[in-house]
């Protein structure tokens, strides 16, 4: 035979929610409580509001409750790691044996040599020209 311990959160006599561990069901249960003092506070607002969108901000600004507090200023936020904040984009690079085609097998001419060979052919087209 299995035992299994459930925590239910009950408001105004109906089970609202079920959980498996005591703290889920105490964090649920405090935001519900800051929803119904948002809910009281929304109702005294300005703004009309239907008993639906009270009830679904007042449920929203207690789920969010650490934003919020950071829109009004009550609390800092968190500062981002630096790493994620100045980490340089690196790009892909093909690396390949020097002097040698992959695919052919055959071997190219290095960088410095191929623009030895262009100098000289530049300075071989100005002498014929001369």
């Amino acid at each position: 035979m299995a035992v299994e311990s459930r925590f239910v959160v009950i408001r105004q006599g109906v089970e609202v929610e079920t959980f498996m561990d005591k703290k889920s069901a105490d964090e649920y249960d405090k935001m519900l409580d800051m929803a119904d003092s948002l809910a009281e506070m929304l109702s005294h607002a300005p703004v009309e509001l239907t008993e639906q969108a009270t009830e679904e901000l007042s449920i929203y600004f207690a789920k969010h409750r650490e934003d919020v507090l950071i829109a009004l200023q009550a609390k800092k936020a968190k500062a981002e790691p630096a790493k994620a904040k100045a980490e340089p984009v690196l790009k892909a690079v093909d690396k390949k044996p020097e002097g040698k085609d992959s695919a052919k097998g055959e071997k190219k001419p290095s960088k410095a040599k191929s623009a030895k060979a262009t100098k000289a052919e530049k300075e071989a087209k100005l002498s014929e020209a001369s």
